[in-house]
């Protein structure tokens, strides 16, 4: 098999924030903006690796979703445990420092782990863990 990763979906709850966030902070592309029905899908991803998107969706738009199911789900994303991605750079600290700098709202520095990895750790304006890890 010749499988690779095309479309990652992650929870937002202001689309104008995420944008700014993935556009801006993470320095992401804006590959795709649908709206309908006051609901925006942004497609995003890592420019010059047009293979591999995020889309950032309104989680409450989902028609199988009861409304029980939608406050569960607004108070994970609150929390940053509903949804999350991990991410990879060559130059964590750089790319940490780069990340402060935009007033990311950081979890964890960079970290040697235990388990033998180097990474750090911030939320993006929905409240998903973004951790990122450095490959060496």
């Amino acid at each position: 098999m010749d499988l690779s990763i095309y479309h990652c979906f992650l929870p937002h709850d202001d689309h104008e924030a995420s944008l700014a966030f993935y556009r801006d902070t993470l320095g992401f592309e804006l590959r795709n903006d649908v709206e309908y029905g006051g609901l925006h899908w942004l497609t995003v991803g890592p420019v010059g690796q047009p293979g591999t998107s995020i889309v950032l969706h309104p989680p409450a738009a989902d028609p199988g979703v009861t409304d029980d199911e939608r406050r569960v789900i607004s108070e994970m994303m609150a929390k940053g445990t509903y949804a999350s991605i991990n991410l990879a750079t060559k130059d964590l600290d750089g790319t940490f420092e780069r990340l402060q700098a935009g007033d990311a709202d950081v979890v964890q520095e960079p970290t040697d782990q235990p388990w033998g990895v180097r990474d750090c750790a911030l939320r993006d304006p929905a409240g998903n863990m973004i951790r990122i890890f450095e490959v060496r």
